[in-house]
């Protein structure tokens, strides 16, 4: 559903006019001066260096793809938060991959031709003076949002082909069946006969798997930001400790991403003492407790909509206890374990293969397992899993769980390849309202994650600045908060 079927008001509209209350667009010698008097704004759109480039090569690979086939790529609308508020729009990522462009409600049409595909973007007219949305749209008018771009500016931006929203239907009646993806307005599809195309999906998912250049830039920058991301946070928790609690921590790296980027790539997850182990704690309304460990799983979303994903795992107070560094080398040990299978030929599946035995036998050395290693670790098993439920691992991109709609053969069935980026994140989460876990561990949680890039010969960890191991992390919050000094 786009914009202009949501039904939103920020205030009842009366049934007759009221005098004392005129409505403007309806008052012509108001929306005639309104019309008058405005000189042109910067309207350029914002764009990363390079992207234009790197969306076109994007599309040219989904042309080779699919040779001969129709299709359509949906931005989408921001969807309404509550009443007349709505959500910031974010577009769709396979839009975005196509395009870099980030214009609600855009729609990407390709035609096939003798040389592949002619591709054409739909963006919304601009709502300018004399236009009474002008004025009257609090959700696009260029007078309550500020200025905006239209066709020329974007095409100009992104040396694409472009036309007005409104010349869409013309367009698609020449397409019928044409295979779609993104964001899709469901009256789009209906009136034009459009597929909602699994292959589509699959196709894009399974071309975003080997990251370009350009891609691997933006991710290293997102990196580089988040980094300093955790160390803002880490300095800040004196002040969380004291009575800001998560939530002054999760606003600060917040912070950071909203400087350096869009924002969070992803729900900030804060998680002190018990907390730590709830897999996506994101409510963050928890006090930080000074003597419990400190769970942050952050990543800054860049300008061009890449975002990393970190964890790391502190103690408050900057010194491991001897129970936390027990559970804490157990994870390290198993982290190591998994990035010693990152490698291209390796199968995708053998890092967590690697993790799981590493968890699975230190459970058992500590007396956890109520059956052996090797039955725990059998398909009919999996014992260990009770405290590690999550997977280990995944694609990173344009989403934090990158080509999700990839097929299973060419993602967790394929081998790894050069120029992937992926997170290797294995963990131990022990509930504090679990019985089986011994007491002294209860309500503990510790992860560790990486963004790696797989090279020619093995990997490259983005964000080894941060360490893994119990003694770097400590040095490290240490060199922190000499800096802040």
């Amino acid at each position: 559903m786009n914009t202009s079927e949501q039904k939103t008001a920020s205030m009842p509209a009366p049934t007759e006019a009221d005098p004392k209350l005129p409505r403007l667009a309806e008052v012509p010698a108001f929306t005639q001066w309104m019309s008058q008097g405005w000189a042109e704004p910067e309207r350029t759109p914002a764009a990363t260096p390079d992207a234009a480039g790197a969306a076109a090569a994007h599309r040219a690979k989904l042309s080779a793809a699919l040779p001969g086939v129709a299709f359509v790529v949906a931005a989408g609308w921001a969807p309404v938060r509550s009443n007349d508020c709505f959500y910031d729009f974010r577009p769709h990522s396979d839009f975005l991959w196509l395009t870099n462009c980030h214009a609600e409600g855009a729609v990407l049409v390709g035609t096939p031709s003798s040389g592949g595909h002619d591709y054409r973007l739909f963006v919304p007219a601009p709502a300018l003076p004399g236009d009474p949305a002008f004025f009257t749209s609090a959700a696009h008018g260029e007078l309550w949002v500020g200025a905006a771009h239209g066709p020329t500016h974007w095409e100009q931006a992104l040396g694409l082909p472009t036309s007005p929203l409104g010349a869409l239907d013309e367009a698609l009646a020449r397409l019928s069946g044409a295979e779609a993806a993104g964001n899709l307005d469901s009256s789009m599809v209906s009136t034009h006969g459009l597929n909602p195309s699994a292959t589509l999906r699959r196709t894009l998912g399974e071309l975003r798997l080997l990251k370009d250049e350009w891609e691997i830039t933006e991710l290293r920058n997102s990196v580089i930001h988040t980094i300093e991301g955790f160390s803002q946070v880490i300095n800040e928790i004196p002040t969380a400790i004291a009575g800001g609690g998560e939530r002054w921590l999760q606003g600060t790296f917040d912070r950071v991403a909203r400087t350096h980027g869009h924002g969070p790539g992803y729900a900030t997850i804060i998680g002190s003492g018990h907390h730590a182990p709830t897999l996506h704690w994101v409510r963050c309304d928890g006090p930080v407790q000074e003597s419990e460990l400190l769970l942050l799983d952050m990543g800054v979303e860049e300008s061009s909509f890449y975002t990393a994903d970190v964890t790391r795992t502190f103690p408050a107070n900057g010194r491991f206890t001897t129970a936390q560094r027990e559970v804490h080398d157990l994870v390290e040990k198993a982290h190591r374990a998994g990035l010693a299978e990152l490698a291209p030929g390796k199968n995708f599946t053998a890092f967590h293969t690697s993790i799981m035995e590493v968890i699975a036998n230190g459970l058992s050395d500590w007396g956890m397992l109520p059956v052996s290693v090797d039955e725990a670790l059998s398909p009919a098993g999996q014992h260990h899993r009770r405290w590690l439920v999550c997977g280990v691992g995944h694609h990173l991109g344009l989403d934090v769980h990158d080509c999700s709609s990839a097929s299973y053969e060419e993602y967790q069935g394929a081998v790894l390849q050069e120029n992937m980026v992926l997170t290797v994140e294995p963990g131990l989460y022990f509930h504090k309202h679990d019985t089986m876990v011994p007491p002294e561990l209860r309500g503990m949680g510790v992860r560790l994650e990486d963004d790696l890039l797989i090279t020619a010969d093995g990997y490259e960890n983005l964000s080894d600045p941060l360490p893994i191991d119990a003694a770097g992390i400590e040095a490290w919050m240490a060199a922190q908060a000499g800096a802040k000094a």
